[in-house]
Formats: structure tokens, C-alpha cells, sequence
């Protein structure tokens, strides 16, 4: 369900092509169960075919469950996705490479947004991801967008913020578990 004031920032969408908002039938989407509830994610794999295709990978085995959201940044994001909570690890260790980037210029970086956590490389995203708490034009065209936020945004916005300029989390909250729905 999408709320109120979800709407306000998809209201601002209106004449730009920030994200495809456009039904499909049947379609696979991500489920990520919160401490406060749960968050649906719709995939994009028109804009992120490889990166979607990661995550689905990804939560088919358990990756994600139980990881944290190691770093939060009050007005900007929640990052998780990462089992180690350093900010450095990923799924590497289990056999999955580094993908290459899929960026885009027709979509941007706003409330609910989900995209790909990467190093200086622009090819170096694995498996960290973060959900976007508002827009972020200076992500646009630089991370890869996989996915969108159509129901819990009110979870996302309890997750447990991180202090400093870093947004490192001390005893951050968990992704208690990540599994694919049909919708």
C-alpha cells in the first residue's frame, strides 16, 4: 500500500521519466521483512536486467537474511546487503563476481528508489544495495537503479540511523528475511 505521503514524491514524477510506473502480470517481486514490517519491492528489469537478476539469485539462497543495514544516513539512505556489516563484504566468497555498471539517465534517484552500492569502480557492485529516504540527483547517472519501493516506506523509514558523516550503524537493525512474491 502506498501511502499519502509516498504519493507526494511520485507526484513529482509527473512529466518525467523517473521510474516506469506501468502494471505487468504476474510478476516477481521482493519482499524484505523489517523488524516494523514489511517492505515490497518492485524489480526493474528493463533498466537492471543483470543487477535484478543478482538480487533474485542473491535471496534465493538466504543471502540476505539476517544482514544489517550497516550504514543509514538520516535524509539520504539505508545500505544493507552486506553479511559482514563493514561496508566491505559481499558475495564474492559465495562465487558471484562483480557485475558491470547499468547506469541510466532516464530514471532518477528518489524517495523509495533502490539501487546498487558500488566502490570508486563503477563495475564493482555485488550485493549491497540501499533504499533511498529522498531524492538524491547527484546518484543520478553514476549508481545502477534495480528496483522501487511500492509498499512499506514507512518500515524503511524506522530502520535505525547511523551517526556521523559515515552513517555507520552501532547495532543496526537486520533484514530479518528476503524472499520473492508474485504479484
Amino acid at each position: 500500500m502506498i501511502r499519502r505521503r509516498d504519493l507526494a514524491g511520485l507526484a513529482a514524477l509527473a512529466g518525467t521519466a523517473a521510474l516506469p510506473m506501468r502494471a505487468r502480470a504476474a510478476e516477481e517481486r521482493l519482499v524484505l521483512e523489517l523488524k516494523d514490517g514489511q517492505v515490497t519491492i518492485q524489480f526493474l528489469p528493463d533498466v537492471a536486467p543483470k543487477h535484478v537478476e543478482r538480487i533474485k539469485a542473491l535471496v534465493g539462497r538466504g543471502f540476505y537474511d539476517g544482514t544489517p543495514f550497516h550504514r543509514v544516513i538520516e535524509g539520504f539512505m539505508a545500505q544493507g546487503g552486506d553479511p559482514t556489516g563493514t561496508g566491505t563484504g559481499g558475495a564474492r566468497d559465495a562465487g558471484f563476481p562483480d557485475l558491470p555498471a547499468e547506469f541510466t539517465n532516464k530514471y532518477r534517484f528518489i524517495r523509495g528508489t533502490c539501487g546498487m552500492a558500488r566502490s570508486q569502480n563503477p563495475n564493482s557492485a555485488n550485493s549491497q544495495f540501499f533504499i533511498m529516504f529522498a531524492p538524491a540527483p547527484s546518484l543520478d547517472g553514476q549508481y545502477t537503479i534495480w528496483g522501487r519501493v511500492v509498499a512499506g516506506m514507512d518500515v524503511v523509514d524506522k530502520i535505525k540511523r547511523g551517526a556521523g558523516g559515515s552513517g555507520m550503524v552501532q547495532g543496526p537493525d537486520r533484514l530479518i528475511r528476503a524472499r520473492l512474491v508474485t504479484a
